[in-house]
């Protein structure tokens, strides 16, 4: 008979946040898949739990996968952990999981705090309606154009950042959202130094600009507020360009004042 695949959750800074299903879990389990054993064991050594850890992360193969999956096949549990939070989300722990189900491996989740959800919550935002959209790219243009797909989208959008990449995400978005769209800097949640700076881009690329960010960082950022039917057609919007560019301007110019004027945006109006 199989065994189980323990989807377990940990806490994401405070320890006190682990739950007694989950304590109980990782020891009783057969073994552990960590993204870092290191830490891993720390948490396992707080609470006094000796269960051996073997390590799966985003560069494990899938033959590391496929062993995890035998040993299930043979009877054994094991239970995915991640650094922080839960697992799976952002995660390696997701081919996992889509592996046991293809080979019939039963899948238990055993929740736990999520950053995710926990910025959301204390961030202020608007969050009926939401989208999390992980990490950004350190790409600078599949970064850019990851933001750029999500100029129109209304709802909360919710990311991951690491502290030597937040100027940059910053900047690319106040670039394409504007600086008046608001956003919440969740920074060490739960843990000591934990902070929410509610602002908007142009204050939080001002602010961190002259303050070296540190520790870990959930962005949640406003949604676009619905755009008013523009009062002219496309065709006639184009027509103005032309205008314009007749009159003298150069095309980007007249796009981008013709967008200003009609509420099309100026990509939309260059590509026309």
């Amino acid at each position: 008979m199989s065994g189980t695949l323990y989807i377990i959750g940990t806490p994401i800074g405070n320890l006190e946040d682990i739950t007694m299903r989950q304590l109980r879990l990782l020891g009783e389990v057969d073994f552990i898949a960590a993204e870092d054993t290191r830490v891993t064991r720390k948490l396992l050594s707080h609470f006094d739990i000796h269960t051996p850890a073997l390590s799966y992360h985003e560069h494990s193969g899938q033959n590391i996968a496929q062993n995890i999956v035998s040993r299930l096949l043979a009877g054994e549990s094991c239970g995915v952990v991640t650094d922080a939070g839960m697992p799976c989300i952002s995660d390696p722990g997701e081919p996992l999981v889509q592996l046991c189900y293809e080979q019939g491996v039963p899948v238990e989740v055993v929740p736990g705090p999520s950053a995710v959800i926990a910025a959301l919550a204390v961030s202020g935002q608007h969050t009926a309606r939401f989208t999390f959209e992980g990490f950004l790219s350190a790409n600078a243009s599949q970064r850019r154009a990851h933001l750029e797909s999500l100029r129109e989208e209304q709802r909360t959008m919710v990311f991951y950042e690491a502290p030597h990449k937040l100027c940059r995400t910053l900047g690319d978005m106040l670039e394409c959202f504007g600086g008046e769209r608001e956003i919440s800097l969740c920074r060490e949640l739960t843990k000591v130094h934990e902070e929410v700076r509610r602002t908007t881009l142009a204050e939080a690329v001002a602010f961190y600009q002259q303050t070296p960010p540190r520790g870990e960082f959930v962005l949640v950022v406003a949604g676009a507020v619905p755009r008013e039917k523009p009062a002219v057609s496309l065709e006639e919007a184009c027509e103005m360009v032309r205008q314009r560019i007749a009159g003298g301007e150069k095309r980007t110019q007249a796009c981008k004042a013709v967008a200003a004027e009609t509420g099309f945006r100026k990509n939309q109006l260059y590509d026309a």
